[in-house]
């Protein structure tokens, strides 16, 4: 098989969350730990940071991995989903893994496979952690899919275990509460390894403090202890942070290239999930931080947070799908300088969209669409919802049409903005 077979049989074989949703969910880590064994518990073999959460999961991943290349290590770095590429799942100092090796991995273990029936992110996740083994990475970011306790990812014993927040995503698989989910995401804790909690949320703070205690792990609140003062975007094109500790600036014009307001949020949980790792005894510097944080992007080929990919008129993408994400997201468009705003949306249908929409600007012009995916949301009923909601606009087939159409309506001051769904960016961005 070449490369383009080789993805359509793993497409084609194996359940795929991101595509087909509910049906390839398993709720057990069976099929994981046989797939461990029978590569021989690579993981074992290297360092690992695991980091679990609702929202910034991706982007806090990505930041410490761009770190501790900047500090020599060689750094493996596991996300979901890709954008463009399959192979954007699994990188080694930012450069994404070979055509070839993922051809070989396939054909050398199709038996296997077939054999354990594995989903599309079991094999994945035994393919990431066989090829840093190979690699012979010094440390890899592990980032967890939707869930934390049942993830495929949780078979490693980490340096430290990173949440960075929690929000009502994927309520049908974790629970219908904030409790339920903080429950389900802190199952990534290990006994007597740290675990740094992004944001301190009162309602859900006990869980989080009740499963340290169980494991007896050390627990910080990343917010509790560093304070974003203020933000600002430079004339350089960098977002530049002023963060402070017990009231004593500590970080003055830390940059990054990631250019989401969020991402003041992401900063700070890095910087205590890193300072945990230096406990641990790696060496990460002041300099290699700044370093880091200013090359995120370049350094590990993020893509899709509050990606500027066009200018007069600006366009934006940002793959924010849940209610919380999105919502900060119409913050930073609310800031945003435009004379008119047009945005193409579409979700995939397992989203309270109701409760979404109603969240969105009533003086945009809309144009609603749906991903190149089966689980995508029709965009004809996405109109219709959308209509009740106060929101007007026309729908559109593809995300690409969509895009069109809005460029020939906007004019050179306006603003487009991409997203409700990763896989709207991931059509526009690939």
């Amino acid at each position: 098989m070449n490369y383009q077979e080789t993805l359509d049989y793993l497409y084609s074989q194996l359940p795929m969350f991101q595509r087909i949703g509910k049906a390839a969910y398993k709720a057990d880590l069976a099929t994981t730990i046989a797939l461990d064994k029978y590569f021989g518990h690579p993981h074992t073999s290297f360092k690992t940071i695991h980091v679990a959460g609702t929202n910034g999961k991706g982007s806090v991943s990505h930041m410490l991995a761009s770190v501790l290349q900047e500090a020599g290590y060689k750094t493996g770095l596991y996300t979901s989903p890709h954008l463009k590429d399959f192979r954007e799942r699994i990188r080694v100092n930012g450069k994404i893994v070979n055509e070839s090796y993922v051809i070989d991995f396939v054909n050398r273990h199709q038996n296997i496979f077939e054999k354990l029936s594995p989903s599309f992110f079991e094999m994945t996740v035994a393919m990431a952690f066989e090829y840093f083994a190979a690699e012979k990475v010094d440390i890899a970011v592990i980032e967890t899919g939707m869930g934390g306790r049942l993830d495929s990812t949780n078979i490693i014993n980490p340096l430290v275990s990173v949440i960075t927040n929690i929000g009502m995503d994927h309520t049908e698989f974790l629970g219908d509460s904030l409790s339920l989910i903080a429950k389900e995401k802190a199952g990534i804790i290990k006994p007597g390894i740290a675990v740094v909690i992004g944001e301190l949320q009162e309602e859900i703070k006990e869980v989080f403090n009740e499963s340290a205690k169980e494991q007896a792990s050390e627990l910080t609140f990343a917010s509790e202890i560093y304070k974003c003062d203020y933000a600002m975007l430079t004339q350089q094109g960098l977002q530049s942070f002023y963060i402070s500790r017990e009231g004593k600036t500590v970080y003055e014009k830390l940059e990054t290239d990631l250019l989401g307001f969020y991402q003041k949020k992401n900063v700070i949980t890095v910087l205590q999930a890193l300072e945990v790792v230096n406990d641990s005894g790696l060496r990460i510097s002041t300099a290699n931080i700044y370093s880091g944080l200013k090359h995120a992007g370049k350094n590990t080929g993020l893509l899709g947070r509050w990606q500027i990919i066009g200018n007069n008129p600006k366009i934006v993408c940002d793959t924010a799908h849940n209610s919380e994400g999105i919502k900060m997201v119409l913050s930073q468009i609310s800031s945003t300088p435009y004379k008119m705003l047009h945005m193409v949306i579409g979700f995939v249908n397992d989203k309270n969209i109701s409760k979404i929409l109603g969240s969105f600007p009533g003086d945009a012009t809309y144009y609603f669409t749906r991903a190149s995916i089966p689980r995508a949301l029709d965009h004809k009923k996405l109109k219709s919802m959308a209509i009740d909601a106060g929101l007007e606009g026309k729908s559109y087939e593809t995300v690409k049409e969509a895009v069109n159409a809005a460029k020939k309506q906007a004019g050179a001051d306006d603003l487009i903005f991409i997203g409700g769904s990763t896989f709207v960016v991931a059509d526009i961005i690939s």
